[in-house]
């Protein structure tokens, strides 16, 4: 069950060990919304649509419908999990430029409502726990 803290709203800085992630295209182009600010706050790279990169993490959301950005967003979980010195803060991915709605998105991340270094958008845990 979730019993954290949610993702700020607008993120403007980090703490120590704290990785912004957002929503990408797979070319890596982060021209607009969080992968804009990705880009110019937090060491995204120009031309890497996926993974880590400086202090935030990309996750595709731009080429298909959820069933094809969900292999992306289990490697996400399996790589938070692996790293659980680094804490993530999910924006809402794939809700912005994508056109997605957090209901599309949100089940994407119900095994990260375990892990407690994985911080979800508020709107994401209101859709995975419609009765909390």
């Amino acid at each position: 069950m979730y019993n954290r803290d949610f993702t700020p709203d607008f993120i403007t800085q980090l703490k120590e060990n704290e990785i912004f992630v957002f929503g990408s295209n797979l070319g890596g182009f982060h021209g607009g919304g969080a992968a804009r600010v990705a880009l110019e706050a937090f060491g995204a790279v120009w031309g890497q649509g996926v993974g880590l990169q400086g202090r935030s993490y990309a996750i595709p959301t731009m080429h298909g419908g959820p069933e094809s950005i969900k292999p992306y967003v289990d490697e996400f979980i399996a790589f938070a999990t692996q790293h659980p010195e680094m804490k993530f803060l999910v924006t809402p991915i794939g809700c912005g430029i994508a056109g997605f709605t957090p209901s599309d998105i949100a089940p994407l991340f119900k095994a990260a409502l375990d892990i407690d270094n994985i911080i979800l958008p508020r709107s994401f845990v209101e859709a995975l726990t419609p009765d909390a």
